[in-house]
């Protein structure tokens, strides 16, 4: 009863005419970035995250929510029509939505990609409004102690959990972690890693950073085909909907998709292309007709699209209970709580319920939104997909330079973003997660000084690492977490061996 007052209270925020303004423009922001390939939804938010900072918190934060699963409604359409996903989440709507399209049903998949979101997002959305309260009142049993190994955990999950190989996954955790010590040390005020540079003394923004990977690494990544011819695609549409056969092949996959897709999301690490891929796989493993997935089955597109939307509204539960980022979008999102003089956790749901609760209700209202915006208007949207990428990608490379600016008013940051840009693209070209790093930056001054209070409680002991129960339960849940790949390696390589 406590949650659904809160979430009453919350509507009387969220439908108020500016913040339904601003989670439509979110929305559409958010569906545009999201179907054009090579973008998505945190290189999205980080592009538009100085935008934010002119706004109060609910308002930046209804924002950013809105071109998060924007984003998510979005990335399926250049997956259906020219077979190129807008983000790795979008993967999965490739194998039944684009076989779909060629055969003269993308009027079919377009609508039920966004009646599984709509349906994914708004279940979702049910669950973190009831989980939210008990998270965060769990969150308040966390010390110093917890606090550490919950972020060990968080950066052990999402390098484990990065496509690619393992090794890289913590090697950028590393990097990661190496550059939030940079900067003047709170406690002893010794000067780290500044090579005597006066601007590095206060160390390195990680919005800075977030810019610098998730945009201009995008951008750079993407200039090699900037001249590319544009794929050809449907413009002309007829009625955008499905018939009753196809609802009924694909109402089961999108309830059964819905819960997993959330409880991947608010595994650190774990996002939205995992919990599609899982979906998909699932019904895969379900269906009375399992070689009818890659040439056009409604339910193959159906499960995935529910999945990586409940995933995006899962990814926010740790961000805001536990001040831990679910995903890379919600990392961002999470820089800019900090930069609004916010911090995310157990403390936020007590002394910030406007914000919170803001927040939530407003994703049940971004969802009828997306869905009008995503059923009627689809024909019209789509139409963004045939922009040159000699126009889009200067207007994000420029968008990113204004953004650092309005972060740092310095022309130092310039330098910063240009070295963090290139390495992040050469990071990419090498195959090495970003997501681990980004990650790190974020938590890693939190971790350092969490570790070390919990250090001094101790009395300069390393008894607190299984201190109390918790404690014990994350050090199992990271081990586990390390030895996951090794897991699915070997029941591979066994089920590999019976076939």
């Amino acid at each position: 009863m406590e949650s659904f007052q809160l979430l009453l209270e919350g509507f009387s925020v969220a439908l108020l005419p500016i913040n339904i303004m601003w989670v439509t423009i979110g929305g559409i922001l958010g569906t545009i970035v999201g179907m054009l390939p090579g973008l998505g939804p945190a290189t999205g938010v980080a592009v538009l995250l100085p935008l934010t900072f002119t706004m109060g918190p609910v308002a930046a934060l209804i924002t950013m929510g809105g071109v998060y699963y924007g984003a998510m409604y979005g990335g399926s359409r250049s997956s259906i029509l020219i077979n190129t996903p807008g983000d790795g989440a979008a993967i999965a709507a490739t194998f039944d939505g684009y076989p779909m399209a060629m055969k003269g049903r993308a009027e079919n998949a377009l609508a039920i990609s966004a009646i599984a979101s709509f349906i994914g997002g708004t279940i979702s959305t049910f669950l973190i409004a009831f989980m939210a309260i008990p998270v965060s009142r769990f969150a308040l049993k966390f010390g110093p102690a917890e606090y550490f190994l919950l972020y060990l955990f968080a950066l052990t999950a999402t390098a484990t959990m990065s496509e690619g190989d393992k090794v890289k996954g913590f090697a950028s955790m590393i990097m990661g972690l190496m550059i939030a010590t940079i900067g003047i040390d709170m406690q002893s005020g010794v000067s780290r890693f500044t090579l005597g540079i006066l601007e590095l003394q206060g160390g390195i923004d990680f919005l800075i950073v977030i810019i610098a990977m998730f945009a201009l690494g995008e951008v750079l990544k993407s200039f090699k085909h900037i001249n590319d011819g544009k794929k050809q695609m449907q413009t002309k549409f007829g009625k955008i909907w499905i018939t009753k056969d196809e609802w009924k092949a694909s109402w089961k996959p999108i309830l059964r998709a819905t819960p997993l897709g959330f409880f991947v999301g608010v595994l650190p690490g774990a996002g939205g292309t995992i919990a599609s891929l899982m979906a998909y796989s699932t019904e895969k493993q379900l269906s009375k007709h399992p070689e009818q997935f890659g040439e056009g089955a409604i339910e193959g597109l159906a499960a995935p699209e529910a999945a990586n939307n409940a995933a995006s509204v899962g990814a926010m539960i740790p961000m805001l209970a536990l001040g831990v980022p679910g995903s890379g979008t919600t990392a961002v999102m999470m820089g800019a709580l900090l930069m609004l003089g916010l911090q995310p956790g157990p403390k936020l749901f007590q002394m910030q319920t406007e914000i919170v609760w803001g927040l939530i209700a407003s994703m049940f209202v971004g969802n009828i939104i997306l869905a009008i915006i995503n059923i009627p208007m689809a024909g019209l949207l789509v139409r963004v997909l045939s922009v040159p990428p000699r126009i889009l990608y200067p207007i994000v490379l420029a968008l990113t330079f204004i953004g650092t600016y309005a972060i740092a008013s310095s022309t130092a940051s310039f330098y910063l973003l240009l070295i963090f840009g290139v390495a992040g693209y050469l990071l990419m070209k090498a195959k090495f997660p970003t997501s681990p790093l980004v990650l790190a930056v974020i938590v890693g001054n939190s971790m350092e000084q969490s570790f070390r209070r919990a250090y001094t409680l101790a009395n300069a002991n390393f008894d607190f690492l299984y201190s109390s129960p918790l404690c014990i339960m994350l050090i199992i849940l990271t081990i586990g977490a390390i030895m996951l790949p090794f897991i699915q390696d070997a029941l591979r390589k066994k089920k590999a061996q019976k076939a």
